[in-house]
């Protein structure tokens, strides 16, 4: 693997989980207001709440909004978020950034409408139907006050997409339109890396085409230094140009495999959107519990097999053909049965095993019983609302899920501190590293001595500590 030039002098140790670094030493804190205590929000509330930002959460269940309180520093305002009474309570019209979570999908877009009206300086709006992100219909809603809308098992459903296409890797992100991408591999025993040692390279070499950005190792998260050694069963992080994409996943010691036949165990909203875009192109059996929920996917997905079976019936699976699949995608909503039957359909010799772990206690669990990739919608979800928490212009957030790590993709404004030397001399926080830049049709693997320049595309790898203060640099 090429080298990287910069050298740390001691590793980084991960913080809390839900710690996404301090804004309260550039006076960046903000007003948020979250509607919704449930499982959504209450990660929310957890991630942000440790920013210096003063969060207010939104609920009519007092048990929900106990247990969020009991978690982290919220202010908590018992009531109907749909109401003006209860938004005026929570004083929606000081707020900053108005985050509607609730289950349901119409008190989200009321309450974020609402709230814009009230004076929310931003209002976004967690939804369920594809349909309102069409181009047109996005339009009513900006003209209702809302800002933004997400629907995060449509994200997750497009991970789980990208990631079939890409079967050697655990995770794989583009940034700058594709121009750059973060390889995300395991080092098998065949990797040809593993027992080889990093070292420094001389600024005079030719121009690299991929460096690796960072290490996770049982657990933690190391940003490589020189003699740096890689070691079977690491997940290594590699920023890669376009043209040295394939080249990085043969590092990772497995072969990638053309997806013919797919089993996805669980009628999700995510499973059903994987069906719906591949089943023209791939056989897919889509195996649910639950017999009128079967019945229903059986008249919408017409190329797609629909089983009625549970999917911890080991025996019920075998007679399925699981051992005969290329590609295993557990989509229930429990994280214990999607865990089960991935270590089952890898037990059974499936090349690739997708599983979506909604408990992020589970995570690390998963990884190291050798599931390939882990889908987890908290962290889609803090990707798509990290970046309307940060001052500068941020064009794209990846929380990645193996990592208490962030990848981040600035565009560089004119006179910022990145323009003003060369990247050695910039004094970014020890636990980040610029990975590449993007420059018109030019893409560059970022080493010590380049200068960055004005609008220059920039992907940063940050640990949660630094994440709120490298937008400074660029901004």
């Amino acid at each position: 693997m090429q080298k990287s030039a910069r050298v740390f002098p001691e590793r980084f140790r991960p913080g809390s989980e839900y710690r996404f670094g301090s804004y309260e030493k550039r006076g960046l804190a903000m007003k948020i207001v979250i509607a919704g205590a449930g499982e959504m929000g209450s990660h929310l509330a957890r991630m942000l709440s440790g920013n210096g930002h003063e969060i207010t959460i939104v609920d009519s269940d007092p048990k929900a909004l106990a247990e969020v309180a009991s978690l982290a520093d919220v202010i908590s305002v018992e009531g109907d978020s749909t109401t003006f009474a209860v938004l005026r309570r929570a004083a929606v019209r000081k707020c900053d950034l108005f985050i509607a979570v609730n289950h349901e999908e119409n008190a989200n877009i009321v309450s974020a409408t609402l709230a814009k009206r009230l004076g929310a300086k931003k209002s976004i709006a967690r939804i369920d139907n594809n349909e309102y992100l069409e181009p047109d219909n996005k339009e009513m809603f900006i003209d209702m006050g809302i800002d933004y809308l997400f629907y995060p098992e449509k994200v997750a459903a497009r991970e789980v997409i990208n990631l079939l296409g890409h079967t050697s890797t655990t995770e794989y992100v583009d940034f700058s339109s594709g121009k750059l991408s973060l390889v995300v591999f395991r080092l098998e025993p065949a990797s040809p890396l593993v027992g080889e040692v990093l070292t420094g390279f001389d600024d005079d070499q030719a121009p690299l085409s991929y460096r690796t950005v960072a290490i996770t190792r049982g657990g933690q998260t190391i940003i490589p230094r020189e003699g740096e050694q890689f070691m079977e069963g690491d997940v290594i992080y590699v920023i890669a140009r376009q043209d040295a994409v394939r080249e990085v996943m043969e590092f990772s010691g497995q072969s990638n495999i053309e997806i013919k036949n797919m089993m996805i165990l669980g009628g999700s909203r995510i499973g059903i959107r994987i069906a719906t875009e591949l089943q023209d192109e791939v056989n897919i059996k889509l195996i649910d519990y639950n017999a009128e929920k079967a019945y229903r996917l059986a008249e919408t997905l017409d190329k797609t097999l629909i089983i009625n079976e549970d999917g911890r019936n080991t025996e019920a699976m075998m007679e399925e053909g699981l051992s005969n699949m290329d590609a295993f995608v557990a989509v229930t909503g429990r994280s214990e049965t999607n865990i089960l039957a991935a270590m089952l359909a890898k037990r059974m010799g499936v090349k690739k095993v997708i599983a979506e772990v909604e408990n992020l206690n589970y995570i690390n669990l998963a990884e190291s019983i050798g599931i390939d990739t882990i889908i987890n919608k908290k962290l889609v979800t803090a990707s798509n609302i990290f970046r309307f928490t940060m001052s500068t212009d941020v064009q794209a957030i990846k929380c990645l899920t193996g990592s208490d790590a962030e990848v981040l993709e600035f565009i560089v404004k004119p006179n910022s501190p990145a323009t003003k030397v060369r990247i050695k001399d910039l004094g970014l926080p020890e636990d980040t590293i610029i990975g590449g830049i993007v420059r018109g049709d030019k893409v560059f693997i970022a080493v010590d001595n380049m200068e960055i320049i004005p609008y220059d595309r920039v992907v940063v790898f940050a640990m949660p500590g630094s994440v709120g203060k490298v937008g400074y640099y660029f901004n």
